[in-house]
């Protein structure tokens, strides 16, 4: 199977769009839909990308990104924020806390589909 994925969003139409689109793309997927889940699942599946939004409840993307930069087991998992947030600040802070990349909502599901694959150096 292809590269996994994590969509951490609490949000059931984005979920739906992300997790069908992910799969349209080959990779295999896994949800997550609040940040103490999403959390548990990258320490326990330890996958390649995390679609992580910024606002969730129990942890906030923000927190669970810390988290995943500060267990040097995950060091290998690439996070890719996903926020309604567009102010500059909240891109600076998605970034200092470890962000691979961030990318405002709403956004085209083709410029998605394009980062996921240049996060992940392949095709799926």
């Amino acid at each position: 199977m292809g590269s996994k994925i994590l969509i951490a969003d609490d949000e059931p139409n984005i979920v739906i769009s992300l997790e069908y689109l992910m799969r349209r793309e080959g990779y295999e997927v896994e949800v997550a839909r609040d940040g103490d889940e999403a959390l548990s699942m990258i320490q326990r599946d330890r996958p390649d990308l995390v679609l992580l939004d910024a606002m969730m409840p129990g942890k906030s993307g923000f927190e669970v990104c810390q988290a995943v930069r500060d267990d040097d087991r995950l060091a290998g998992t690439q996070i890719l924020m996903l926020t309604a947030k567009g102010r500059e600040t909240d891109v600076a802070k998605g970034k200092a806390l470890g962000a691979d990349a961030y990318i405002i909502k709403p956004f085209s599901t083709r410029e998605l589909a394009e980062k996921v694959r240049s996060m992940l150096g392949n095709e799926p």
